[in-house]
């Protein structure tokens, strides 16, 4: 009898310590995952705080570009260009035209790239409509045409096409507003999309960059 009584006392002792060690484990557990919980949210929080200081630099970045003035530019009377519909080719004082007379027909400036050239009644009409227009002649690199082209090919009002008779191997148009640089690389190709992509030069900001001339 007193055999039987051991043995049953011994039995709840090993499943009180199977419980105590099932409570301990998963006390641990609870731990850890607690600790897990921290560490992930702590991370993610953290992540987060750096992508937003990171965007907020790129928009104060952008904002001290959009206000300094571009080196090098040459800028035009914007009220002297004239902003009239014509139905025929117009003569302008500058190449590529930066302003003036124009078909009512815009070119698509939708991240739109032509290989071809493109009339200049139609992509100052564009201008009118806040795009920037790229342009590069036979003395442009490969390098550098393929690289301003991924550029365009990102950006939403702005438009580009060869004109041969251009003086710079590559150049940027805004309304009123030109840009000759030697590189793609150049840091104030960036700054003029910035300021002039839809920029205050725009004589009509808003209006549309697709449904007129060219590749949709």
């Amino acid at each position: 009898m007193a055999s039987n009584k051991g043995s049953n006392a011994s039995r709840k002792a090993r499943i009180e310590e199977m419980r105590r060690t099932e409570q301990s484990r998963e006390r641990r557990n609870r731990l850890i995952a607690v600790v897990t919980s921290a560490v992930v949210v702590a991370g993610l929080v953290g992540f987060g705080s750096y992508l937003f200081m990171k965007e907020s630099d790129k928009k104060e970045e952008r904002v001290a570009q959009s206000k300094a003035p571009v080196t090098g530019e040459k800028s035009w009377d914007a009220k002297k260009l004239g902003r009239n519909h014509v139905t025929k080719e117009v003569s302008y004082p500058m190449t590529p035209p930066v302003g003036g007379d124009h078909n009512q027909v815009w070119m698509n400036c939708d991240r739109n790239v032509y290989k071809e050239e493109i009339p200049k009644v139609n992509a100052v009409h564009s201008l009118e409509h806040g795009a920037v227009w790229v342009t590069y002649n036979d003395k442009a690199s490969d390098a550098d045409v393929k690289k301003l082209t991924e550029k365009v090919g990102k950006t939403s009002y702005s438009l580009m096409s060869p004109v041969k008779e251009q003086a710079g191997a590559l150049m940027l148009s805004a309304w009123g507003k030109q840009l000759t640089v030697d590189s793609a690389s150049d840091k104030r190709v960036e700054q003029f999309f910035t300021k002039y992509v839809q920029g205050p030069q725009t004589p009509e900001p808003g209006a549309a960059c697709t449904g007129g001339m060219g590749t949709p």
